[in-house]
């Protein structure tokens, strides 16, 4: 793909990784792929902010030759060390010995422990500016955004907010501004990077938010460096972003489950009848048939999670744990649960369940609803009604502003 001109004499250089289907290891599922933005600015000097992951050098090398010699980079700003934008760092480096890298002081601590090269570096700070000629560039630290390491770059005169991770998605497309792509697909990718992989930082990401809408700079495109460029409606992932940082929720609920042989299922069928039959959204997901990525996303704005698991050596089933394992790393805010599951001699997995979600910071709902091994008539009857009354707890915790 060749070069796209973003604004006058700024140039999207990066690289699209049709192919990726597994980010952070094996945490993040990325069934659409991904982006790596780095853009170049001409002027009297010439910057290039990020790069790409190391794979993609050549192709991000190819690009910039499209435009100038990369011979004539004269500064490198590094928003972030992680190597899906730092990788191509040394590459491009080969053909610009001499300039500059610009970056926060634990930005060149980590790009040092990453790459053990001697570079030029600049350590800047929020507020400090770098004028290229006609254009400036100003700096704003946003450690734990999401490392501690990270910044982001705002161009003054374009009102260009180039935020790293920020705002952005994993998504292989060809097109590379938000009004030329499907606005769904979209914003389901921006909640789904949100929910994955900034949910626990929330409280850095509202404070930041707030900071910059407080310095009362106009920001009219906002360039992440995974997926699309926001350009027609920045607002509207900035509001998104406010919202999610919130743990603002809907009134729907997800239900989540594993089994060993099909009783537990039965009941997370029966509840969501319950659930639907009162009106109100629900999802259903088999743990071991889901991709915790999605999963994940579903419960950003959701209120009320009900989660279940039979019982295997006095707790619940390996993969329901380690997925619950995970989601109190998210530390999900103002949220209400319920908890159900089957057993056979003995109980326990319901217990576990409930202990977790309360570590979590998670309101339980009690009873929790457990059944000796498959549900008879009445017991399916009391999954109904459990789905019921549980749509009425969730109600009166928003009446009493839970969330």
């Amino acid at each position: 793909m060749s070069t796209v001109e973003i604004s006058p004499n700024i140039y999207w250089v990066g690289a699209i990784d049709w192919n990726l289907r597994n980010f952070h290891g094996q945490t993040y599922t990325t069934r659409r792929g991904t982006t790596y933005n780095a853009y170049l600015i001409l002027d009297e000097k010439i910057g290039l902010i990020d790069t790409v992951h190391s794979p993609f050098a050549g192709e991000m090398v190819d690009k910039i030759k499209q435009i100038i010699e990369p011979g004539k980079i004269d500064y490198i700003i590094a928003n972030h060390v992680e190597i899906d934008h730092s990788g191509a760092l040394s590459e491009i480096l080969r053909f610009c010995p001499k300039a500059k890298v610009f970056c926060t002081e634990r930005c060149k601590e980590g790009l040092y422990r990453h790459y053990y090269r001697d570079w030029n570096f600049q350590v800047v700070k929020t507020g400090d500016r770098l004028k290229l000629g006609k254009r400036t560039l100003s700096f704003i630290e946003a450690p734990m955004i999401h490392w501690p390491d990270s910044m982001f770059t705002y161009i003054v005169e374009d009102q260009i907010l180039l935020p790293n991770d920020a705002f952005g998605q994993h998504y292989a497309t060809s097109e590379r501004f938000d009004d030329e792509a499907d606005k769904s697909i979209l914003m389901d990718e921006a909640a789904k990077y949100y929910a994955n992989i900034l949910w626990p930082l929330s409280g850095v990401v509202l404070k930041k938010i707030e900071e910059i809408q407080k310095m009362d700079i106009p920001i009219k495109m906002i360039a992440p460096s995974h997926g699309i460029i926001w350009r027609e409606d920045t607002k509207r992932i900035i509001d998104a972003y406010l919202s999610w940082a919130r743990n603002e929720t809907k009134g729907k609920v997800v239900v989540i489950f594993e089994t060993m042989w099909g009783a537990t299922e039965i009941m997370a069928r029966k509840i969501v009848e319950g659930i639907v039959d009162s009106q109100v959204e629900v999802k259903l997901f088999d743990i071991n048939r889901s991709e915790r990525t999605e999963v994940i996303k579903e419960m950003l704005d959701t209120r009320g999670y009900i989660i279940g698991s039979s019982t295997h050596d006095n707790g619940m089933l390996p993969t329901i744990a380690g997925f619950l394992e995970f989601l109190k790393g998210l530390k999900p805010k103002y949220r209400v649960a319920g908890v159900f599951g089957s057993y056979g001699w003995a109980g326990g997995a319901t217990k576990s369940i409930g202990n977790i979600l309360k570590e979590t910071g998670i309101e339980v709902v009690e009873p929790s609803l457990a059944i000796k091994y498959v549900p008879d008539e009445n017991e399916i009857k009391q999954c109904y009604r459990y789905g019921m009354e549980f749509v009425e707890a969730i109600k009166r915790k928003q009446e009493q502003n839970y969330g």
